[in-house]
């Protein structure tokens, strides 16, 4: 009885959570309260010491180079660390004194669990074992070798759990049966290269190849754990192993007809030959009872959800069975001739340990063995997926913490243990653990008493089986087949999407016509192209607006920025997102080319495109060559490409620049969407100013952050154009009759001067009236790099930049969201603090040398004191410039992402 995993079961261990729990053994939620770490007694310590350092809970820890892991894995991995475990184990072993009062008592308590155990290995071996090997050819009668092959690898994994292997100390380990299509699969491939005609060197080489399979599981599991990548298989896609497992069940329902008909299931097809042999009377009653009892007990389970119905109701199944026959004094050799009892022909009376004498590498194939190698990949694929997920889940259950990687190393020791006794892969059981755990087996004494029992059954040996009925063990596979087929279908039926639905039913049904190999393949490659398509549906376009919306972080005057308002209209920006790939850029390059070609560039001609990649996560080659024939597109029309948010040496920019993007003429890159802007409004500015052939040094100034020259973006560029026409109608609607005023008044005095320039915009200002307010500033000549104020320092009053250029540094709790903002010549800064007498918010850093004109907090109450109405009317402006100045930086703050 087996456990498969839904996604509600993938949930983080949350200490001391009671949690539901899906159990395939009773196909109800057990609602019973689970049992915390603490209240578990465990008989022996429960983990080995330093056998998987690393993070609890599985956790990759980023802090742990790939190099260091290689380090530690060598080491964990050397004949050293081999020595220190035997060593260990031997130790634990020593620890438990038989004859101890509290291990007996635990003992005794520990029955129950014991004899459940013992109850769901037997049911489990009977199915599955049964059933490794094909019912065909020279493998039939070979179904007790299996059990035996079963028991072994049982007996196996719980011994390395109990000893320490596993931080569950009820833990309860058993064959992988989900993987028992691979087997048939391995076994039909070496018999159809080897021939029928030897019969010795089949069964050697599927044997081998059978240990194969569990080394290099082992092997794997090893690896993943040493090297703490437990978490990264899970992050395998979700689907692929749902339909994978809904196959499985396919396959055990196809395999208990079979079972049942006594027919091999490699020639169980769904022809006209074999839908008749299955409506024959007699044939009906064999597989249709046992369907029936199927039926019947997932009934009962859906009323009664009692853990121990599920090995009782099969547990009484032949008690009845044999009621009847004794009722009826029906023969059992012609019941079993009847296929009512298992025929195991000569292997009933075999020992335990014969399958060993058909272990005799003189008749290995190997070039048969080799040539299985991509069967054993796909198996070692499923493999893999289990633990992972069952781990956490099981975790989450029972209340515990527990290492995955941990966990994944004790499944590396166990399988490649079997492996080399000749036996098939192991895993921990779900639902056998979790049974377990129910009716109290929580001590490691109850996991070794476990192991010691299944010694006996081992020891008792097969030849029970030819008394067991076929009705219980095709009952059996069809409880799990139609479990496993449940939750592939049924279950997720609203829980993934129309295209993650169809990927399992492809996948079922490509496992079912054809072969599980190509059905975990078609799997990959439909989950890939529905990725694709799925993604490239998505908007990779987060927004696309223009400039004027989105103004820089700089303070200037404002006939500066009126003038900028108006011709930011020019620049376009498209802001994406997600990362860009073939199936999502020709959504951005057709919206680039509408934005050009289309009718809308008549009326809104572009002159800088930008491109915000702010919030992309990385670029294909595909994305990053569509984006050089955009750049070849728009430089014909003499637009200006614009990049932002990203570095040269970042993946993004390592990507661009591969394909020579950013070293092209007329492409731009800098570091955030505020420089960008910025830089786009500095030319524009110069633009305007050099057309004049004049600039007035005190009433222009820009943070240029490199040199460059931008003028030259334009020359030549818009003669005659409506870009040019439209620079000009705005630069003489705003700056230039600004200029005009400052003129015709022919101040020369300072601070006067300046103080006229910054507030004028914001209404009439009498000379006369504010010339006595040039006695409260003091002028401050500052070099680069001075720095005016720190964040959080006490304000020491406001200052009036009469020219130069101060950087305002925001910092926050994320160093990532800390923030910039300049100040030009003809502005204010510090005014707001100033006048609050609070903490300053920024850093104030001269970055060109200039003068400034200071309004001290003490002048400015002099001034307040001396000329009210005058400090009246100045601080109302100062208010204005402060409340526009503010709304801007706000807007490019929050335009940021």
């Amino acid at each position: 009885m087996r456990h498969q995993l839904s996604s509600d079961d993938i949930t983080a261990s949350i200490p001391n959570e009671t949690t539901p729990l899906l159990i395939h053994s009773t196909g109800q939620r057990d609602t019973s309260p689970t049992r915390t770490h603490d209240a578990l007694d465990s008989g022996i310590p429960p983990s080995f010491v330093g056998l998987a350092p690393g993070k609890a809970n599985g956790s990759l820890d980023a802090s742990i180079t790939w190099r260091e892991r290689f380090h530690s894995f060598q080491q964990n991995l050397g004949p050293t660390s081999v020595k220190k475990t035997v060593k260990q184990v031997g130790e634990r072993v020593a620890q438990l004194d038989p004859l101890s009062p509290d291990h007996l008592k635990t003992a005794l308590t520990s029955i129950p669990a014991v004899l459940l155990g013992c109850l769901l290995n037997i049911l489990d071996g009977v199915s599955y074992g049964m059933i490794i090997f094909p019912a065909t050819g020279v493998f039939s009668g070979l179904g007790p070798m299996g059990v035996s092959m079963f028991f072994v690898t049982a007996i196996v994994s719980q011994l390395i759990y109990t000893l320490g292997g596993s931080g569950f100390a009820g833990a309860n380990g058993s064959m992988m049966i989900e993987v028992v299509p691979f087997f048939h699969i391995l076994a039909n491939s070496i018999a159809s290269q080897i021939g029928e005609e030897n019969p010795e060197a089949i069964i050697a080489t599927t044997l081998v190849a059978y240990a194969f399979s569990s080394l290099l599981t082992g092997l794997t599991f090893l690896l993943l754990g040493k090297l703490k990548l437990g978490v990264v298989v899970g992050f395998f896609p979700r689907h692929i192993l749902v339909g994978c497992i809904g196959g499985v069940g396919v396959f055990l329902i196809i395999t208990g007809l079979a079972v049942c008909l006594r027919i091999p299931d490699d020639d169980f097809t769904m022809s006209w030959e074999t839908i008749h042999l299955m409506f024959e009377t007699h044939n009906l009653i064999l597989w249709a009872l046992p369907l029936a009892l199927a039926i019947l007990l997932r009934i009962i389970t859906q009323k009664y959800h009692h853990q121990l119905i599920f090995p009782l109701f099969f547990t009484v199944i032949p008690l009845i069975f044999y009621i009847v026959v004794a009722a009826g004094r029906f023969d059992l050799g012609v019941l079993r001739k009847d296929g009512w009892l298992f025929d195991v022909g000569v292997t009933a009376g075999e020992h335990w340990y014969q399958f060993y004498s058909y272990l005799d590498f003189r008749y290995v194939w190997f070039s048969a063995l080799w040539s299985t190698l991509p069967t054993q990949f796909a198996l070692l694929f499923f493999n893999i997926l289990h633990p992972p997920l069952n781990v956490p889940a099981l975790a989450v259950s029972l209340d515990m913490d527990v290492n995955t990687d941990k966990e994944l190393i004790a499944h590396g020791y166990s399988n490649l243990l079997s492996g080399l006794v000749g036996t098939v892969p192991n895993y921990l059981v779900y639902v056998n653990t979790l049974l377990f755990y129910r009716v109290g087996g929580t001590t490691r004494i109850a996991s070794f008493l476990l192991a010691v029992a299944t010694v006996g059954l081992l020891v008792i040996g097969t030849g029970p089986i030819a008394y067991l009925p076929v009705m219980v063990v095709g009952a059996l596979i069809f409880v799990l087949g139609y479990d496993l087929v449940k939750e592939a279908l049924w279950d997720t039926r609203h829980r993934t999407s129309t295209t993650e639905y169809i990927t399992i039913v492809s996948i079922m049904v490509c496992m079912t016509v054809w072969d599980f190999v190509i059905g975990v393949v078609f799997g990959i490659i439909v989950s890939c192209f529905f990725f694709v398509v799925q993604n490239s549906h998505r908007r990779s376009i987060r927004s696309i607006f223009t400039g004027d919306t989105a103004m820089s972080a700089v303070r200037r005057p404002s006939f500066q920025r009126a003038y900028i308002r108006e011709v930011a209209r020019q620049t376009t920006v498209i802001r994406l997102q997600g990362f860009l790939f073939f199936g999502t850029i020709t959504y951005v390059e057709e919206a680039i080319r509408d934005l050009i070609d289309g009718p809308s560039y008549q009326k809104n001609p572009v002159q800088f495109l930008v491109l915000d990649f702010a919030n992309v996560a990385g670029v294909d080659m595909s994305s990053a060559e569509a984006l050089v024939r955009v750049e070849r597109l728009i430089t014909a029309k003499c637009i200006t490409l614009v990049f932002s948010g990203f570095e040269v040496d970042s993946p993004v920019g390592k990507a661009l620049d591969s394909v020579g993007l950013l070293s092209a003429e007329r492409v731009e890159l800098f570091a955030s969407f505020n420089d960008a802007m910025e830089w786009t409004e500095n030319v524009y500015l110069r633009t305007w100013y050099r057309q004049q052939k004049h600039e007035i040094a005190t009433a222009f100034a820009v943070p240029v952050r490199r040199q460059t020259d931008e003028g030259r973006l334009f020359i030549g560029s818009f003669v005659a154009s409506p870009r040019r026409s439209h620079i000009r109608e705005a630069g003489e609607r705003t700056i230039a009759s600004e200029l005009a005023t400052h003129q015709e008044q022919a101040l020369s005095s300072e601070p006067l001067n300046t103080i006229i320039k910054a507030f004028s915009s914001y209404g009439v200002i009498n000379p006369q009236q504010f010339a006595p307010i040039s006695l409260y500033f003091d002028r401050i000549p500052v070099p680069p790099n001075y720095v005016l104020w720190k964040q959080g320092d006490q304000p020491d009053g406001l200052y009036i930049l009469e020219s130069g250029l101060v950087r305002a540094i925001y910092r926050f709790q994320n160093p990532a969201q800390d923030f910039e903002e300049s100040m030009v010549a003809g502005t204010i800064a510090g005014e707001l603090s100033a006048l609050a007498n609070s903490p300053r918010n920024c850093t104030a850093v001269v970055e060109h040398a200039g003068v400034l004109w200071k309004l001290s907090s003490a002048n400015l109450h002099k001034l307040q004191i001396e000329q009210p109405e005058l400090a009246r009317i100045f601080l109302q402006f100062v208010l204005k410039a402060a409340h526009i100045d503010y709304d801007i930086l706000l807007t490019a703050i929050a335009s940021r992402h």
